[in-house]
């Protein structure tokens, strides 16, 4: 759970609520936290989808695998 406040896609208006609905309306909680400032959620989904699905020496698998041992040694469960 987030300790930081956050609008849920239902309480979503304006641009925010544009940004809920490209991604589908569900978001979990560590892109959520940056709802308060819908430029920074875009910013951090592009920058993701970047380091994730772009261009890399690093296979899709290999990224995932990395980012999930950086999470288990953070204790983080994202």
């Amino acid at each position: 759970m987030a300790r930081i406040r956050f609008v849920e896609p239902a309480e979503a208006e304006g641009k925010l609520a544009e940004i809920y609905k490209k991604f589908g309306g569900s978001l979990p909680n560590i892109l959520k936290v940056h709802s308060l400032h819908p430029r920074s959620l875009q910013a951090h989904f592009d920058y993701y989808r970047a380091i994730m699905f772009g261009r890399s020496p690093l296979s899709r698998e290999l990224r995932e695998m990395i980012a999930t041992v950086v999470s288990a040694e953070n204790f983080c469960h994202y």
